[in-house]
């Protein structure tokens, strides 16, 4: 049996990320032979990733890429399971990778994101692989949003790889584009306007509003008045083009666009982990499994 030095254990953890102790493993089980090695900790890696794929990954970061020509751009959710690892330089690089890919190739869906290939021969989902066995994290791409028109200006804004949202706006500039979209960021609209409002929507929230109003004890004429007026307050609060301009209050989003004879045709908005069920689970004892090696 060949003897396993330390530079090739060294060189090994380079080209692997993985520990010490599990690249001399592999170099003991190859006889010394690096590429089989490599070969070697790949195939575990793989094993590895299929381990941790049911485990809840709510972290991660949400990525924003952008054509130059400000025709086109792209929002992509990869997430991890824990914050820690959305700071690490290899799972942001496979971030901004797959955000590029997308702007560029346009997937029809998840499943062909997942076999795009992404450089070097390898798809998105294979190198998703290696990196879930490198870090020791569950790690997934969620969901991805792409805008693109040639007659508009595709505006995008990004708040600390956490929140991202895409404008499409027909008659304005770039400038007006990204105020659009940070308003989207911070106030969350949920429509448009108020013809995008479904009507079982508009009922319930009328509902709603009805009960209130009769605890008031006011004649019917003034509650239907009172329920008229505080449905279009409620309006104005979930559609973007009701809703007060975070720049300027005074005005609202729509007031803007006009004088601006702009039009905002659609717009999608992307938060990390929106929607995942969180586990809470008890850190010491996940810990305490991880070094019994459970």
């Amino acid at each position: 049996m060949a003897e396993i030095t330390a530079a090739q254990v060294k060189e090994l953890r380079e080209r692997t990320g993985a520990g010490m102790m599990e690249c001399k493993r592999a170099l003991v089980a190859t006889d010394g032979n690096l590429e089989l090695a490599v070969e070697h900790m790949r195939k575990t890696g793989l094993a590895k990733a299929d381990k941790k794929s049911g485990r809840i990954a709510a972290e991660g970061l949400v990525v924003l890429a952008a054509a130059t020509d400000g025709h086109s751009a792209a929002l992509v959710e990869v997430n991890s399971e824990t914050d820690f690892v959305s700071r690490n330089d290899d799972f942001k690089a496979y971030a901004e990778r797959v955000g590029e890919l997308v702007l560029r190739s346009a997937p029809a869906d998840l499943e062909a994101l997942a076999a795009s290939e992404l450089g070097d021969g390898e798809s998105v989902e294979s190198v998703r692989r290696s990196l879930v066995a490198k870090i020791g994290e569950n790690i997934g791409v969620r969901r991805f949003v792409r805008l693109a028109a040639s007659d508009a200006v595709i505006g995008g804004y990004l708040h600390g790889g956490r929140i991202g949202v895409l404008v499409e706006l027909e008659g304005g500039d770039d400038e007006l584009a990204k105020d659009i979209a940070m308003h989207v960021a911070a106030s969350r609209p949920a429509y448009l306007e108020a013809d995008q409002v479904p009507a079982a929507v508009l009922a319930k929230e009328k509902e709603i509003l009805m009960a209130q109003a009769r605890d008031s004890g006011k004649a019917d004429n003034i509650i239907d008045q009172m329920v008229a007026g505080r449905l279009r307050k409620y309006l104005a609060e979930i559609t973007l083009i009701g809703q007060p301009f975070i720049k300027d209050s005074e005005q609202t989003v729509g007031k803007l666009l006009a004088e601006r004879g702009a039009r905002v045709r659609r717009f999608e908005r992307m938060e990390l982990g929106e929607g995942i069920e969180r586990k809470s689970e008890d850190f010491a004892a996940e810990v305490l499994a991880q070094v019994r090696g459970q």
